[in-house]
Order: structure tokens, then C-alpha cells, then sequence
């Protein structure tokens, strides 16, 4: 076996003709072919025919099939009496095809099952915009949460670089101090105009490194 870990999507990919005419070329170049246009009228999906203004989740009457719950009902009490029911109608289509495999009751306990399926079906739909908007609640939930950290990082970051500026700045010498401690002594410049002479002799290097020591000594 392979090593590596196959990614399964939870949807299925498209067909890969239509896939082929969205390579990267296609869409730099706009030749991509456009999204379908909204549905105003009827469609037909898997065989039926569908209005577009019809509800989300149409109810079983519109459908043509009968109610097994009264109208106004609790959803869990209700899914667990089909689930009993679809258990007791399997247990009683097993034990008539043991005994009398060709009663025509066996195509009534399979319309029955095939019933007790859709109820639970359509009950499990109902719940559908609860999901989706609990899905949505839990987005935007996280969506908050990122960007408060995201938020609570940058602000320790200003905290941090605004206390490294405020040290940089009290660590930096006065302007009056920093100033005298770059002035010549006024003992070397006397020495310089009342000797000229013997500041001739000596070498110029040597003048200029005895001033910038001097300067150094003065900054310390």
C-alpha cells in the first residue's frame, strides 16, 4: 500500500469535461465558460419535477404520500415510534418470508417499510435549517474567535515594540552632555597656540590621535 493518505472530498467532484474547461489558462484568458443562470420556472432533478418557488422541504401530502403523525408533534418521539415501527415491519416481513414466502402481504409490509422510510426521511430534513443555521452560528463563532486572538497577538506585539522604544529613548545621552562631550579640551588648544613651534616637530597622526583620545576619555 501506499504511504500516502488519500483525501476523499465530501462531495463528489464534477465531471471531468466540464472540469478540462476550467484549467488556469481558460480563466486568465476568459474563456471559461459562464455559471448557469438562475432557475425562475419548474426543473426536473433526479427524474421529477420540481417548481422553483416551491418550499425547501415540501410536506408529505404535497407529494403524495400519507401522513403517519398528527400535524403538530414532537420530532424525537416521533423518530424513535417510526424507528420501532420500521424494527416491528422488518421483524414481520422476515417471519413471512420464512413461512409464506408468496402471500401478497409481503409487497404491503414492503410499501409499509418503504413508508416508515420516507417519514424518517423527511422528519431527519425538517431538521436541515436548524443545522444550517447552527453550522453558520458555529462559522461566525470561530470567525470571532480568530480574530480576537489575531487581534489580542497584534496588540502584545505594539505593547512590546512601544517598551523597546521607550528604553531606546531613555537610554540616549542628553543633548547638552553629548555636545561637551565632543568639545576639545581648551587645555590642548592653548597648548597648541602658545607652543607652535614644538607643536611642529610633532607629527600631525600624533596630534589627531592624542585629540580623539582625549575625546573618548571625556565620554566615558
Amino acid at each position: 500500500m501506499s504511504s500516502d493518505t488519500a483525501q476523499v472530498s465530501s462531495l463528489p467532484l464534477p465531471p471531468m469535461q466540464y472540469i478540462n474547461f476550467y484549467t488556469d489558462d481558460n480563466v486568465r484568458r476568459n474563456r471559461a465558460p459562464l455559471p448557469p443562470r438562475p432557475i425562475h420556472d419548474s426543473y426536473s432533478m433526479f427524474g421529477h419535477a420540481f417548481n422553483a418557488d416551491d418550499t425547501i422541504i415540501r410536506s408529505l401530502e404535497s407529494q403524495g404520500f400519507r401522513r403517519l403523525y398528527p400535524m403538530h408533534f414532537e420530532r424525537r418521539r416521533e423518530l424513535k415510534k417510526l424507528n420501532h415501527s420500521l424494527l416491528v415491519n422488518f421483524l414481520d416481513l422476515l417471519d413471512l418470508l420464512v413461512h409464506c414466502p408468496d402471500s401478497p402481504k409481503r409487497a404491503e409490509k414492503v410499501e409499509d417499510l418503504s413508508l416508515l422510510f420516507i417519514h424518517i426521511h423527511h422528519l431527519l430534513n425538517e431538521f436541515r435549517p436548524h443545522q444550517a443555521r447552527e453550522t453558520l452560528r458555529v462559522m461566525m463563532e470561530l470567525q470571532k474567535r480568530q480574530r480576537v486572538e489575531t487581534a489580542m497577538r497584534f496588540q502584545k506585539h505594539l505593547d512590546k515594540v512601544q517598551d523597546i522604544l521607550q528604553n531606546a529613548l531613555q537610554s540616549l545621552p542628553d543633548q547638552n552632555e553629548s555636545e561637551s562631550n565632543f568639545k576639545m579640551p581648551t587645555e590642548i588648544l592653548e597648548q597648541m597656540d602658545s607652543s607652535p613651534s614644538a607643536n611642529a616637530k610633532v607629527d600631525s597622526c600624533y596630534e589627531l590621535d592624542l585629540i580623539m583620545c582625549n575625546i573618548i576619555d571625556n565620554m566615558r
